[in-house]
């Protein structure tokens, strides 16, 4: 091939790279999806499978070599998948389907039936071992898992998207176990009643775990929903959270899976019996620590005298096992001593599980209840209806709200605006920061005060800790500059602008062909600067400033600064909106 075989220069494509030549940059880099499938000669809905179980995400390269219109993933994922032993497992099930299906397609009813006693399976536990080596790390991820899991449990089985009444039965049992740890450990911290569900939140091993569990009511299907995707998440889902309540029980030295009451079972009071097998445990556990302990006493007047605690090593561990930090305390505490029955219209399971986890002793209406509503030891009856017509005199019937307001108050709140039939007050969010967003509601008010009366404490006056200036428009308060620079810095402003005058005056004098006299009024306008100086307001003293470190700022930080000041005022406005809702419907009463 000689010299004048080659392509002229104006015959090459812009990115021409000669033949054989190895690829560069963000070619080298990532690869579009349909060449990641065919590399690794699996199809689509393989694919999809092998990322979501591996944790493998699309990338966004800044530069996309083949068009903006294709999905890109890096390359070392894509070699990461290749040596995945579960490849050759969908392999293999690929191959076992294709056997199947020509054994029926020739009638050969011997060898379909052997083969499907032969049916390849795998498991994910190496994958879980793989992507979360160490406990806290499962405990992080868990947020998505136990919404997917909770979700799942409360839908009905449907034969064309594939969903099986078995894992329907399988997720349930997963979110009750969950829900049955966080119980009896006392870990629940906050609790939201939604449009979408119910929100809960819990510490475990210092870490905020949240999720969302919908309501008990009949599931809607939507049609765009793509459910084997779900399918394929959910799959991931049982693995890991199977994991986790398995060591988060063997922690609290429970057997795992446990072993239910069968009528309890059969009666759908699963929380129950699972709280039943925890507490039965724990009296099984006391009782051997009580005698092994008699036996150590007995064993300890027999041991020499300068051996006095040579056993007490035996026992360190369950004393270990009872120390727990304050807020644990004080949520085991809130609802200590005291008894409540739940209406037959009221949502039994999350109730049973809020109530549980902060100390308190629940009955209900209908088979498998511990005891019956005519007990004269129960405190509160919770109904959610307009109107009771039977009632007890030594307990208080209050609607669902109270629970969950005093879980997030950590306080017993007053019965009498939760009564039945009455309109009840705001629900409030235990994840929103009012004092951060800039309003705070009436009724946050309101528990406030209670919380401090509680803990005997004499609040400020509303607005006693208000400053005169704005925080967002104060950067004295935010430590920029004091208020004696702030002063020096406008006093050297006025300075300029005065010299800037007399400047202008001397070149239309000069204009005129007039010799430059100084101008008497100058020290005239020097001083009543001085005196407009110095009664300043304290906000415009910060404004100027704000204008000079604003010049004094780079481009980054200032965009930065300016993307602040616009989600400042945003937040303002809408603090402003909720001010003239309050104040309108106070004017409608």
């Amino acid at each position: 091939m000689g010299l004048s075989d080659l392509p002229s220069p104006a015959a090459m494509p812009k990115h021409y790279r000669p033949a054989g030549k190895k690829k560069e940059g963000n070619a080298a880099r990532y690869i579009t999806r349909s060449q990641a499938v065919k590399y690794l000669q699996v199809s689509l809905s393989v694919f999809r499978r092998l990322c979501i179980f591996k944790g493998v995400f699309p990338r966004d390269p800044k530069k996309k070599v083949k068009g903006n219109h294709h999905t890109y993933y890096h390359m070392k994922d894509i070699l990461f998948l290749k040596h995945e032993p579960l490849l050759d497992k969908f392999r293999e099930m690929r191959a076992y389907e294709k056997k199947v299906k020509k054994a029926v397609s020739k009638k050969n009813k011997d060898l379909a039936e052997r083969l499907l006693t032969r049916k390849p399976t795998y498991t994910l536990d190496m994958l879980i071992r793989e992507r979360y080596p160490k406990f806290i790390d499962a405990l992080r991820d868990l947020d998505d898992c136990l919404t997917m899991v909770h979700l799942f449990a409360a839908l009905p089985a449907i034969e064309r998207e594939k969903i099986e009444a078995e894992r329907i039965h399988n997720c349930r049992g997963l979110s009750l176990e969950w829900q049955a740890f966080i119980s009896r450990t006392h870990k629940l911290r906050k609790a939201f009643i939604s449009v979408k569900g119910i929100y809960y939140q819990a510490e475990v091993e210092g870490q905020k775990v949240t999720w969302l569990t919908p309501h008990a009511l009949q599931q809607v299907m939507p049609q765009d929903v793509d459910y084997k995707i779900m399918l394929t998440f959910l799959e991931f889902y049982e693995t890991l959270l199977g994991f986790v309540n398995l060591r988060l029980y063997h922690s609290i030295k429970l057997k795992y899976p446990p072993i239910l009451d069968p009528r309890l079972k059969a009666l759908a009071a699963d929380l129950y019996a699972l709280t039943r097998y925890a507490d039965a445990k724990d009296r099984t556990i006391g009782a051997n620590n009580e005698e092994s302990e008699l036996r150590l006493a007995q064993l300890q007047d027999q041991l020499p005298g300068n051996e006095p605690g040579a056993l007490m090593h035996l026992v360190e561990n369950v004393a270990d096992d009872n120390e727990e930090d304050e807020e644990t305390r004080a949520c085991k505490t809130l609802f200590q001593n005291k008894t409540f029955f739940l209406g037959r219209e009221v949502p039994r399971e999350s109730l049973l599980f809020v109530i549980t986890a902060f100390g308190g002793v629940v009955s209900w209406e209908g088979d498998g209840a511990p005891f019956e509503e005519s007990n004269q030891d129960i405190n509160y009856q919770i109904v959610d209806r307009p109107t009771q017509s039977h009632r007890f005199i030594s307990r208080d019937y209050i609607q669902p709200q109270w629970v969950f307001d005093c879980i997030n108050a950590r306080l017993i709140l007053p019965t009498e605006e939760y009564m039945v039939g009455k309109v009840l007050p705001p629900h409030l969010s235990p994840f929103v920061d009012n004092e951060a967003e800039g309003y705070v509601p009436e009724y946050a008010e309101t528990i406030k005060r209670l919380q401090a009366a509680a803990r005997k404490e004499i609040l400020p006056m509303p607005g006693g800790e208000q400053d005169g200036l704005e925080s967002a428009q104060s950067l004295l308060a935010e430590g920029i500059i004091d208020r004696t620079k702030a002063k020096e810095a406008a006093e050297i402003k006025q300075k300029l602008a005065l010299h800037e005058k007399q400047y202008h005056q001397e070149l239309k004098k000069e204009m005129r062909g007039m010799q430059y006299a100084s101008d008497p009024n100058i020290d005239e306008i020097k001083t009543n600067g001085e005196e407009n100086t110095d009664e300043m307001s304290p906000q415009q003293l910060v404004k100027d400033d704000e204008n000079m470190t604003m010049v004094s700022m780079s481009r980054k930080k200032r965009r930065l600064y300016e993307a602040m000041k616009i989600s400042q005022d945003r937040k303002k406005a809408s603090v402003e909106t909720l001010e003239t809702r309050k104040k309108n419907i106070k004017k409608s009463k």
